[in-house]
């Protein structure tokens, strides 16, 4: 114990040692529970909304397209289609790719799984990469062994925020004649190289959940630089149905006139939504600013913890993070995963885990895929958690979680 006590910098985690921990009966770290992420609303954000109430036009109107140009102006993206939600946007990119019965697609283990449903929504069959064991991004060496002649696409992930490795992604799509569609639902405001995420790839789509940087409540958008992807996406966010006579089978100058040229959806953008999402926008800046302080805070409290491991980042991208993983050493630890993480959880800075290996779960097994596949996905999900990480998180919350982790690394840690 000695040892630990000698890392300690601070005269305050003395007090670790003495104390028990929450979940064998002992004191919590604090009383009110914070959970890993948490929409920021505030009063502009009402009003905004409020606003729209009153309006003529309360879906698919002028804040809708407001929201459309913001977006290209944030991602230098040439065109943007608002949808309502972040799965939309994939179910919507991977059918204006052309995905269908016998193409594979390539696509990150470690990831919500609707970024590998919207492959099987378009008939075609998720292969999964492995991931780079140091920043938990797709691995384009594993990207690069999986192409056969059925390979149609990449959908690389931008997990916890952090950009993929672009450049070597791209070049590979492009010796392959591949599609690169980049999954940003938790990059919205991360550049690579200086140029923003949303532009960068031959289409990317983004989510607004709650717990997402900005949020819409729920939605969703993609960004191309693609025109044809871009009109093609327009229709099949409403329906597969058009009202531009060039591209109608049986074109008319009757002003009432509207033709469903293929099967789409109605994945349409309320004007509430974009209101607050307009709204949410405006702050986008000092989100990512407060995302970015409470990351250093915590690297520089766990950086000489041997019992944890820091995710690498790539200096190709400025980075508004998402989420921060805390990486268990479980070589230097009296316990598994779900003991730190249960004892963490008492302590009422509550984590969550993102995410399991997306072939792990039941549905995926049921279509043949089995365990093993990636070896470092699945030794990532056993190590992992992720700790509060949002805007609203005053510096006083920042250290109770960073106590209560102390506090768990002093019970199990096996450098005593």
């Amino acid at each position: 114990m000695e040892v630990f006590l000698n890392r300690c910098r601070k005269g305050s985690d003395r007090r670790i040692f003495m104390e028990e921990l929450a979940v064998f009966g002992g004191r919590p770290v604090r009383e009110k529970p914070i959970f890993y992420g948490r929409q920021y609303i505030d009063q502009e954000d009402v009003e905004a909304v409020t606003k729209v109430l009153t309006a003529d036009v309360i879906t698919s109107g002028p804040q809708v397209s407001d929201l459309e140009k913001h977006l290209c102006e944030i991602t230098h993206a040439k065109y943007a289609v608002a949808v309502c939600n972040g799965t939309a946007a994939l179910h919507l990119a991977a059918l204006a790719a052309g995905f269908g019965e016998g193409d594979e697609v390539i696509v990150s283990s470690i990831t919500f799984a609707a970024s590998s449903n919207c492959v099987l929504y378009a008939g075609a069959k998720p292969v999964f990469a492995d991931i780079n064991p140091e920043t938990y991004n797709i691995d384009p060496a594993s990207i690069r062994k999986l192409i056969t002649p059925r390979t149609k696409a990449v959908v690389a992930v931008d997990f916890t925020g952090q950009a993929v490795e672009l450049d070597e992604i791209r070049e590979i799509c492009k010796e392959h004649n591949l599609l690169l569609i980049e999954d940003a639902a938790h990059a919205i405001g991360t550049t690579y190289k200086g140029k923003p995420v949303g532009s960068l790839a031959d289409m990317t789509c983004f989510s607004f959940h709650p717990v997402k940087t900005v949020t819409a409540g729920e939605g969703g958008a993609i960004t191309t630089n693609d025109e044809k992807l871009y009109r093609h996406l327009l229709r099949l966010r409403t329906h597969g149905i058009t009202r531009d006579p060039e591209e109608m089978v049986h074109p008319t100058d009757a002003r009432w006139y509207n033709e469903q040229v293929e099967l789409g959806f109605n994945y349409r953008m309320t004007e509430f939504q974009a209101a607050l999402l307009l709204s949410q926008l405006k702050k986008l800046p000092r989100f990512s600013e407060r995302r970015k302080q409470i990351r250093k805070r915590y690297n520089e409290a766990f950086a000489d913890m041997p019992e944890l491991i820091l995710q690498k980042e790539i200096p190709e991208s400025d980075t508004t993070w998402h989420l921060y993983v805390l990486h268990l050493n479980l070589e230097n630890l009296n316990c598994d995963r779900r003991q730190f993480f249960d004892a963490l959880y008492a302590e009422n800075t509550c984590p969550q885990v993102h995410y399991l290996p997306v072939y792990w779960h039941s549905y995926y097994e049921k279509l043949g895929y089995e365990k093993g596949l990636c070896p470092n996905a699945e030794k990532y999900y056993n190590e992992v958690m992720s700790i509060p990480l949002y805007y609203g998180l005053t510096d006083e919350d920042v250290e109770d979680v960073i106590h209560a982790v102390k506090k768990v690394v002093a019970y199990y840690t096996k450098l005593k």
